[in-house]
């Protein structure tokens, strides 16, 4: 007989104790027993029942990615400086933008009042591998990747403001309450590693204070069981909160209370199929698991100096980005489905040459070295790497176009992201912008599109991928048209 055959047949017998009104009437100290609920729990709350909310989808076709590294740039890459050249741009500068090329489009209250005055790049490109992508010299070892990666210049959202465009570049909809992507995929294919969560969050640990909130909502399960969630992992000497037991609580003591806790919460699905009974369940098992493969996880005494040496000195700073990328990869490794970092302050709106170097030195080795990395160990064939942010800048300067002091505002209209690995076509660039870097000319991408093309590398149909919620089937990419853009695809 399997597990799932001896559970359902111990769960038939406990009804059958609660009806004739014998109540549980099972000993916690019953070691034979527990040991079956134990290993019968596991599975149960690892899977969840055929038929259950919590069963992880299969596969719809032959996935080219088993694993998500999303580096999420918060605020706002300057597209301009970092990899959308636009030379023509010096004849234009201090002149003002073309009513043809703005087209009445949206401005922040910031820049509303303020005549549009162009300013050029404030950086060099260079053509970079044999593929000639154009980077900025602001991202010196990005550009020893370059044939690794694939650029969408043509990246656009209908979203103007952090918040909303954060949003919906995580979760489709720009209002806070849908599950976010990583939820999504957490929720379509389970999980590879049973003591991991399904989606773990990594936050840099700024040197200087960060004024842009990053929201729990931005790794939130939304409608979807909590069991979805992203899980964060801080940068203090527990990275998970009450992971450790009470002092005087022994490990098997701990068992013993988890296995008494899961029979009644057993009982009480039986009678309410309410599924975060069985996501509390699960999460109970998952922290008592996490309480040996976290501390594992997060030391990084087995790393070789070679391994610091190649993601930079600040690498062996906790919680810097470049030590979050060194975590990702581990978490790669570990079979972790979708691993998400955070670096914030990418929200130019002056000092544009400053604040936008000091973000590139934060994470231009690290991320580079992550590619390497990956390659190196095999695992960049199936681990689908993101890096981009909510939207680009603009154009026109921020302030005093000509002054140090200057900036760029919020762009929703054309930005640029990259992708590696997982099925990606690398050494490529896709799309284009119009001679300003205002408006997609070619390729437009929208956020839908990006959803339903990650969602395709994981083998999942993403109009197949949906979840009712009051009547409705509910789906990562929305009701509007989405599309996999076939065309990056190797």
């Amino acid at each position: 007989m399997s597990e799932s055959e001896e559970f359902e047949t111990l769960r038939l017998r406990l009804s059958r104790r609660m009806f004739l009104g014998r109540g549980c009437g099972l000993p916690l100290g019953a070691t034979a027993l527990a040991g079956l609920l134990a290993r019968s729990r596991a599975s149960l709350a690892d899977q969840g029942p055929a038929g259950s909310p919590l069963a992880p989808l299969l596969p719809h076709f032959p996935a080219t990615a088993r694993r998500v590294i999303f580096l999420t740039q918060s605020g706002g890459p300057s597209q301009l400086e970092l990899f959308d050249e636009k030379p023509g741009l010096e004849k234009w500068a201090g002149q003002e933008l073309p009513d043809s090329v703005r087209q009445g489009q949206r401005l922040t209250t910031m820049t509303a009042s303020q005549k549009q005055l162009i300013m050029p790049s404030r950086t060099k490109f260079e053509r970079c591998g044999q593929s000639g992508a154009t980077i900025g010299e602001w991202l010196p070892h990005t550009k020893r990747v370059a044939d690794d990666l694939c650029f969408i210049k043509s990246m656009y959202t209908d979203q103007i403001n952090h918040g909303p465009a954060m949003t919906q570049f995580l979760t489709g909809n720009q209002i806070p309450g849908r599950p976010t992507a990583g939820s999504w995929v957490s929720y379509g294919l389970g999980s590879e590693n049973r003591d991991l969560p399904d989606y773990l969050v990594l936050i840099s640990k700024m040197q200087r204070p960060s004024d842009q909130p990053l929201y729990d909502h931005y790794w939130g399960s939304g409608f979807l069981p909590s069991r979805y969630q992203g899980v964060k992992l801080r940068n203090a000497r527990e990275p998970v909160l009450y992971l450790r037991d009470p002092e005087g609580l022994t490990r098997e003591l701990r068992r013993g209370m988890l296995d008494g806790l899961a029979e009644l919460n057993d009982m009480r699905y039986e009678v309410s199929g309410d599924p975060e009974i069985l996501t509390r369940v699960r999460q109970y098992e998952m922290a008592f698991r996490m309480q040996t493969s976290v501390p594992e996880l997060i030391d990084l005494r087995d790393e070789t100096e070679a391994t610091f040496e190649l993601y930079g000195p600040d690498s062996r700073r906790p919680g810097s980005y470049a030590a979050n990328c060194i975590m990702a990869r581990r978490l790669a490794e570990r079979g972790v489905r979708f691993i998400q970092l955070f670096h914030p302050d990418w929200d130019h709106h002056s000092r544009l040459t400053s604040w936008c170097t000091a973000r590139c030195r934060d994470t231009d080795q690290a991320t580079s070295a992550l590619i390497t990395d990956l390659k190196r160990r095999g695992l960049l064939d199936d681990t689908l790497v993101i890096w981009g942010g909510e939207f680009g800048r603009g154009v026109a300067g921020q302030g005093k176009w000509d002054s140090p002091e200057a900036g760029r505002d919020h762009h929703p209209r054309c930005y640029t992201i990259w992708m590696a690995g997982g099925g990606i076509r690398p050494g490529m660039t896709y799309g284009a912008t119009d001679d300003f870097s205002y408006n997609v000319a070619e390729g437009a991408m929208h956020v839908r599109n990006l959803h339903a093309t990650v969602l395709h590398l994981l083998g999942i149909d993403h109009e197949r991928l949906s979840y009712r919620l009051q009547g409705l089937d509910f789906r990562l990419t929305g009701v509007e048209p989405a599309q996999v853009v076939s065309q990056i695809l190797s």
